[in-house]
């Protein structure tokens, strides 16, 4: 356990791997007297979960709530291990189909001791995460919506390009000034406006790539990503192609982008892209979280031709 704030410390999870950098993060939160919060307890390893439990036992303190900003299997399934350890209650967003025992709705606070944490309604990386802030501090915890380096990935079907936007602005706008940022994978971040106003810059730019990449005419994701995305690790494409299809689903929507199924049999290097095999970017061990993460297997693959409306 290290402490990185006056009330925080950090309990990083086994699980490295190139989605989850180092590891996911997880938080303790000290209320004083003794009672803490347990903010994403991570994947069900049951070292990880003694890690918690022996904190609590050393510091003779006890869990009063155990909070989860989203349903993907890096964050949540310790969860229910340490509430059974624990007896402390796990609180999740509303729309959550993961174990939990009480829901949180936007604005609703969990306290524990001196301190309150209030749940932010935060769509976009996934449709039931939620930010949590840490009132008197203005510290933001970010799940997955901003993390210490790099960006996330927002695909879908759980993902929505134009909800995580909204809500990257919502947290500019109320919570710009916040005292540091938790994020759900990497270092604190202690200019929080700084790299929000990076995230929504790196989002916009992005975008305006894609619609450029159109305008030379029709483009199919494979061949958008080799251009586009030419400069990153290969074994990061596939999250690219589905990180471009969540720009075409918004502009589709808003009648910017028209979509053309083809029926091409795919050649190895589109189904490289559009059904990989995730042994390749990660490990058996970790392939469950890419594919939710990324969302493979929601629609068989194929290839679409897109176009910029005329």
């Amino acid at each position: 356990m290290v402490a990185v704030g006056p009330r925080v410390s950090r309990l990083r999870a086994p699980n490295p791997s190139p989605m989850t950098l180092d590891g996911t993060n997880g938080y303790i939160v000290d209320g004083g007297g003794g009672a803490w919060i347990a903010i994403d307890p991570g994947p069900d390893d049951p070292a990880h979960i003694a890690a918690f439990v022996t904190a609590a036992h050393d510091a003779g303190a006890r869990f009063e709530a155990i909070l989860v900003t989203h349903g993907h299997p890096d964050h949540y399934p310790g969860a229910a291990p340490l509430a059974e350890a624990t007896g402390a209650p796990v609180y999740a967003h509303t729309a959550a189909t993961f174990p939990h025992d009480r829901t949180l709705a936007d604005g609703e606070r969990v306290t524990a001791g001196a301190v309150a944490l209030i749940a932010l309604d935060t769509p976009g990386h996934a449709r039931d995460h939620l930010v949590y802030v840490l009132e008197g501090e203005r510290a933001l915890f970010t799940g997955d919506v901003i993390i210490g380096i790099g960006t996330v990935v927002i695909a879908p079907p759980n993902g929505d390009m134009r909800a995580y936007q909204r809500t990257l602005h919502r947290l500019r706008d109320g919570y710009g000034d916040a005292s540091v940022i938790y994020g759900g994978h990497g270092p604190e971040i202690h200019d929080a406006r700084a790299k929000i106003d990076e995230y929504i810059a790196h989002r916009e730019k992005r975008e305006a790539e894609i619609v450029a990449a159109l305008a030379h005419g029709p483009a199919t994701i494979p061949a958008m990503v080799e251009t586009i995305y030419r400069d990153i690790d290969r074994r990061l494409w596939p999250a690219a192609a589905r990180q471009i299809l969540a720009y075409l689903i918004a502009l589709e929507r808003e009648g910017r982008v028209t979509a053309t199924p083809r029926n091409d049999a795919l050649t190895p290097e589109e189904r490289a892209l559009l059904d990989p095999d995730l042994s390749v970017i990660v490990s058996e061990r970790h392939a469950a979280i890419v594919r939710a993460e990324l969302g493979f297997g929601a629609e068989p693959p194929r290839l679409v031709d897109y176009a910029l409306t005329r």
